[in-house]
């Protein structure tokens, strides 16, 4: 069965860091635009991040702009989120996601056809 195993969560200081991981298994990463979201407490979940298959171009809300960077590996099928600055608004579930397409990502659009099953980021001193 298809699916993503996550790590990397845990409790950080603000101003502190964290790299997410997420792993697929299953099937392949190469051809699939590739997304981070987050649901913090009593909010919707919302995507973050993403990258494109085709030329790794990215796409992210302002919110986490010049912190936080995604990244692939398609030879581990693994991609990353790398988290700078952390503050204690970042507080929330974070889910790997994938989807099919024509390999382009642009958050709006972002259909997700797979997700991780989530892992929880706390920043908190």
């Amino acid at each position: 069965q298809p699916h993503f195993v996550e790590s990397g969560g845990g409790l950080v200081q603000p101003g502190g860091s964290l790299r997410l991981s997420c792993v697929a298994s299953g099937f392949t990463l190469d051809y699939k635009p590739l997304a981070w979201f987050r649901q913090a407490p009593g909010k919707e979940r919302e995507g973050i991040i993403c990258i494109s298959s085709t030329d790794f171009t990215t796409n992210y809300v302002d919110s986490v702009k010049d912190r936080f960077t995604i990244s692939r590996d398609n030879a581990k099928n693994t991609f990353y989120l790398q988290m700078n600055s952390l503050q204690p608004e970042d507080t929330a579930v974070y889910y790997c996601a994938a989807t099919g397409g024509d390999g382009t990502c642009w958050l709006p659009r972002f259909q997700v056809g797979w997700w991780g099953q989530g892992i929880q980021v706390t920043v908190s001193s």
